[in-house]
């Protein structure tokens, strides 16, 4: 019984880890592609006349 525990808190520790990489990786795309627009909106402000 207590083989399986250990197996069983191994592959939750594992899977945990391997979805925080993913959520960072997420997490710094996104911040980038939102700096990126911005960048391109402030760029794009000067040719709008209204």
């Amino acid at each position: 019984m207590n083989e399986k525990v250990f197996k069983t808190m191994g592959q939750i520790g594992a899977s945990s880890i391997a979805i925080g990489i993913i959520m960072i990786i997420t997490g710094v795309t996104a911040g980038i592609l939102a700096i990126i627009n911005g960048a391109r909106s402030l760029g794009a402000k000067n040719k709008i006349m209204i």
